[in-house]
């Protein structure tokens, strides 16, 4: 591995720390988008207890609050229970907005890097081909030594930002999908939560 590293020259030196950013980025929003950590199940059913005995202070919507991103859309409904249907809705939609921006923690950056990867690949590409004819202006066409090793290091840095970049925009797209979906499921518990405070829909959600 560490011959292949030295063949591709030193493009291969931010083409790794790619690698291992959109690495950690990838176990991290696995861990971070786990469906029990953002809309946990047991929550739900505490807000029913607190709608039965109107029971709502500050210290509920804060532990709410801070609970989990599925809390942090439901304390901002919670909290204009008084006004109208309309205005419940849009604090949902302006927490759901705030909320979504920290689910796609980090994906800006695994995003890039899969953009920029395959340009790292490309460059490497090119300074690999320009230390070949460099050796071909030198020592001609006798030594095919000097020549494969531009040639080395004009694939290996290639296929390098290829194998960095298809991965990172794959688990990029993944975790948009989950987090769409997340953002969905969050938007229509805290709409059931209106319409039981509105008299809309019956306490068993």
């Amino acid at each position: 591995m560490f011959e292949i590293i030295s063949a591709g020259g030193w493009i291969m030196i931010p083409l790794l720390l790619c690698s291992i950013i959109a690495t950690a980025i990838v176990i991290e929003r696995f861990w971070a988008l786990q469906k029990k950590h953002v809309i946990p199940t047991d929550l739900t059913p505490k807000i029913r207890k607190w709608i039965k005995k109107d029971s709502f202070d500050k210290t509920a919507l804060l532990f709410l609050h801070n609970h989990s991103p599925l809390g942090e859309i439901l304390a901002a409904a919670l909290a204009n229970r008084n006004h109208s249907r309309e205005i419940m809705k849009a604090s949902i939609e302006e927490a759901s907005n705030q909320v979504l921006h920290k689910l796609e923690k980090y994906l800006n950056t695994l995003g890039t890097i899969a953009e920029i990867a395959p340009l790292l690949g490309l460059l490497g590409t090119v300074t690999g081909m320009i230390a070949m004819f460099a050796a071909v202006g030198e020592v001609g066409l006798g030594n095919p030594r000097i020549l494969s090793g531009g040639l080395s290091e004009a694939l290996i840095t290639n296929a390098s930002g290829l194998s960095v970049a298809i991965p990172a925009f794959i688990f990029y797209r993944y975790f948009r999908g989950v987090i769409d979906t997340h953002i969905l499921t969050m938007e229509q518990e805290a709409l059931k939560i209106v319409d039981v405070l509105h008299g809309e829909r019956e306490q068993e959600l």
